[in-house]
C-alpha cells in the first residue's frame, strides 16, 4: 500500500508578486499543486491535495502512479537574474516562440555542443 509521504515533492517560496507562502508540487502528478503560508502549512495543503487527485484518479478509473516514477518530468523551475529573463522574453518575442520553447532549444544546444568536445 502507498502512503502519501513516500510521494516526492518540491517546495519553493512564492515571490510577493505570486502571493506569498510557498507552493508545494508533486513529480509523480502534472497537475497536483497547493501552497501555505508557511512551509508545514504547505506541506498539509499539498498532502491533502494528493489525496483528492488519487481518489480522482481512482474515481475514473485511470492509474495512479507510483511514488518516484515521475522523478524525470520533464519540468523544472529555477530563478534567474531578471536582465537574463528580459533577454530571454525579448530573444523569445523576436524568434516568435515561446520562452519555454527558447529555454528549451538553448539547453540543448548546450548539452550537445558540450557532448562533442
Amino acid at each position: 500500500m502507498t502512503i502519501l509521504n513516500d510521494y516526492p515533492f518540491e517546495i519553493r517560496p512564492l515571490s510577493a508578486g505570486e502571493g506569498g507562502g510557498y507552493l508545494i508540487s508533486y513529480t509523480d502528478f502534472d497537475e497536483c499543486i497547493s501552497d501555505g503560508a508557511t512551509p508545514a502549512e504547505a506541506i498539509r495543503n499539498g498532502k491533502e491535495a494528493l489525496k483528492e487527485t488519487i481518489a480522482a484518479l481512482q474515481a475514473q478509473g485511470l492509474g495512479v502512479p507510483q511514488p518516484g516514477e515521475g522523478q524525470a518530468s520533464g519540468r523544472f523551475v529555477t530563478r534567474v537574474p531578471k536582465s537574463l529573463h528580459s533577454n530571454l522574453v525579448q530573444r523569445a518575442r523576436r524568434e516568435g516562440v515561446s520562452m519555454n520553447m527558447l529555454v528549451t532549444m538553448l539547453l540543448a544546444q548546450g548539452v550537445s555542443h558540450s557532448a562533442h568536445n
